[in-house]
């Protein structure tokens, strides 16, 4: 760890050292492979000006060098270039914005070093998200390019089971430990094997091989979302979420971090548990339980009480390395996998 310094001391850096237009034939080279807490820049599409971003030390207290290259990909000459970067709120940077003379042929790139002052790690896991956009004359024509990068110190859970904290399914014999709607009830486990759900059982769906949770009755076994971040790797077109609603307002939105240190975000939701249209928030049905456990027994035969999949997309070209969670507790999830 470097000694920290004081923001305000950076402002009397020369902005001409902070840039270095790179020779003309000259391409970026690519970012080294990212670490377990480092992640490799996101950039635009081949055809449109590229922005990346350098990694950032997170190891603060300390002042970090942080490096924006723009890669001009269009057609033109790009003019009065202005680059500007930023981090989470509150971190200082130094400059704010950089303009760069001069300009740039197509395939040409320009480097701008910016500071950021980085505060003390915090405990357990956290993400960190830097931005940097170029706005600019002639180029591709867009007039302006972002780029995000995307960081993470701590380790994800290391999968959904380790972030179980809701009962959701009880004996008959025993209902008293469930508590799936915060009222006390649960499914009955002889009704969900009825219905095809056993623990530690295969469920297909929407092209996904889930299962289902492999634990005793009256334990926890399922996780109510609360923006938990789970481990977990593969390559597919889909993740599927396998659960139910408390509630009709089980609806969220998860982000999907990949291991080249971008990220995606997709919605979905379920319907509650009973009643709800089985098609609600575009979820489908899996199965159907009849009735269902009360804190003072089985109860509400010839009800169906129910669980659903749902699935955001995946870009199928790169590898997942961890999934944050929607941060709406009415959602209850029992597994999760990626699907072709």
């Amino acid at each position: 760890m470097r000694p920290a310094g004081l923001i305000g001391s950076l402002g009397t850096m020369l902005v001409a050292g902070a840039l270095a237009l790179l020779p003309l034939s000259t391409a970026v080279a690519a970012p080294s492979a990212p670490s377990a807490s480092t992640a490799t820049p996101a950039t635009a599409t081949a055809t449109a000006t590229a922005v990346t971003i350098s990694p950032v030390d997170l190891d603060g207290p300390a002042v970090s060098t942080v490096k924006v290259t723009v890669t001009n990909a269009g057609p033109e000459r790009m003019r009065s270039l202005k680059v500007s970067f930023g981090g989470p709120t509150g971190w200082a940077v130094q400059p704010s914005v950089l303009q760069v003379g001069g300009s740039l042929a197509k395939g040409a790139s320009a480097e701008a070093t910016f500071r950021i002052q980085v505060p003390e790690r915090r405990p357990g896991f956290t993400v960190r998200t830097f931005t940097a956009t170029a706005i600019y004359r002639g180029g591709d024509g867009a007039g302006s390019a972002t780029g995000t990068r995307t960081q993470h110190s701590g380790t994800p859970l290391a999968n959904l089971a380790a972030a179980y904290n809701n009962v959701g399914v009880t004996d008959e014999s025993d209902t008293r430990p469930g508590d799936y709607d915060g009222e006390g009830n649960s499914f009955s486990a002889q009704k969900l094997a009825a219905a095809g759900l056993r623990p530690g059982g295969t469920v297909n769906a929407l092209g996904a091989e889930l299962r289902w949770p492999n634990v005793p009755s009256g334990t926890r076994d399922n996780v109510s979302a609360a923006g938990q971040a789970i481990a977990l790797s593969g390559k597919g077109g889909k993740l599927v979420f396998l659960g139910s609603g408390v509630t009709s307002g089980a609806s969220g939105t998860a982000t999907v971090y990949y291991t080249d240190g971008t990220s995606g975000t997709g919605s979905f939701g379920f319907p509650n548990w009973s009643f709800d249209p089985a098609n609600a928030h575009g979820a489908t049905l899996v199965a159907s339980s009849d009735g269902r456990n009360r804190p003072d027994g089985y109860g509400n035969a010839g009800i169906a009480y129910r669980v659903f999949a749902h699935s955001i997309p995946l870009d199928p070209t790169k590898q997942v390395e961890f999934v944050v969670l929607p941060g709406n507790g009415n959602i209850h999830l029992f597994d999760l996998a990626i699907a072709s």
